[in-house]
């Protein structure tokens, strides 16, 4: 009798908390929906963050320019309609590109999806914009899988281990892609990306860090070079900062859509400020090491190339930056770096005295041996 009387008790504990499940789930679905469905205001200073450069591929900087002016209306007859918004129900957006945002999934790991769908009849896939956006994610896969794992380079596994389904442990430190929701599962700097923490932080920043930002920022670089990379979009924002096991914080590259290798090309070259306009609008191993001697500069001075510091207040401030950066770096006249300590270096990125990374590690390994 006893026995019968636990067994029906524990029948219906299970009811209730199946029960309480099922709307605990329909609850906070409900309010992922009302969140989501609110819509978001258009903010100017918003493009600032990662509008497409005027230095991208003409292809490519046509398509966004023109995605950027889009009013988001019906398309009327012989129109192209607008591509469709891709809007999985995810909590927390920690980051946003213009062609992607940054979602935290759990502890550590982050999700990288793009703005728009490709993947429906219906999204719109041969819209320019989101065919450039599908190639960006297709381009940055391809590229991770080829890094493999590098202590200087984001985290990020290839698809081939994660189809063993690792990824139905939560506290795996296995990542690589996700299929639903969609997109690129990445490990998360604790620190966000080194742009943002020297518009904050900059003078706190001591010497040391600072050329150990640019001895990791080329070491990144040199890697990547050796795997028959280029990244061909190098700057502030591409380096997050990581906090290691005591507590110092070290840069890993990012953000690899744009990059080149063999027959794989994202179609990008790096903003002005961070490129040569003199030089051939293709991408090459001098191309990352121009814009490695700009993130020197950034990250010695706090601020970009005749830029002052903090970030743009508007678009017509950032299209005068650019037009005017590029006029003095075509005629090879650049900010003066006498006063730098890793000046000289700075000056041999822009001028094409390092034909690789690696004389440039050399360098600052000297330089940094002299500092001790």
């Amino acid at each position: 009798m006893l026995l019968y009387l636990w067994r029906c008790c524990s029948a219906v504990r299970e009811l209730f908390s199946g029960c309480f499940s099922w709307m605990t789930y329909r609850l906070v679905s409900r309010i992922n929906e009302l969140i989501f469905s609110i819509p978001e205001e258009s903010d100017d200073l918003e493009q600032c963050q990662r509008p497409f450069s005027k230095n991208d591929h003409p292809a490519v900087a046509k398509t966004n320019s023109l995605a950027f002016s889009e009013n988001h209306q019906p398309g009327l007859p012989n129109e192209e309609a607008d591509p469709i918004l891709y809007e999985p129900h995810l909590m927390e957006t920690v980051g946003q590109g213009s062609a992607s945002l940054i979602a935290r999934m759990r502890p550590g790991v982050v999700l990288k999806y793009p703005r728009y769908m490709w993947w429906h009849a219906e999204a719109m896939g041969n819209h320019p914009f989101v065919q450039d956006v599908k190639r960006s994610f297709e381009v940055e896969e391809k590229i991770l899988d080829l890094l493999g794992t590098h202590p200087r380079i984001i985290r990020y596994v290839c698809p081939k281990v994660q189809r063993l389904n690792v990824l139905i442990c939560l506290s795996c430190s296995y990542i690589g892609v996700s299929d639903e929701p969609r997109g690129l599962l990445l490990g998360e700097a604790s620190e966000g990306n080194l742009q943002t923490y020297i518009d904050q932080y900059y003078h706190d920043v001591d010497l040391p860090l600072r050329l150990k930002w640019c001895f990791q920022a080329a070491e990144a670089v040199h890697y990547i070079h050796e795997k028959g990379v280029i990244h061909s979009d190098l700057r502030p924002e591409n380096f997050l900062l990581h906090s290691d096991s005591n507590g110092k914080l070290d840069l890993l590259l990012c953000d690899f859509g744009g990059s080149t290798s063999g027959d794989v090309d994202g179609g990008h070259l790096p903003d002005p400020g961070f490129f040569n306009p003199s030089r051939p609008w293709v991408s090459t191993e001098a191309v990352d090491i121009f814009s490695l001697g700009s993130i020197f500069y950034t990250v010695m001075t706090g601020h970009w190339p005749y830029k002052s510091p903090g970030p743009f207040k508007s678009m017509a401030e950032k299209y005068d930056y650019e037009e005017m950066v590029d006029d003095l770096f075509s005629r090879q006249q650049y900010p003066p770096v006498d006063y730098i300590v890793c000046g000289s270096l700075i000056q041999g990125c822009w001028t094409e005295r390092y034909n690789d990374v690696g004389a440039l590690i050399q360098d600052l390994t000297c330089l940094s041996a002299e500092m001790r």
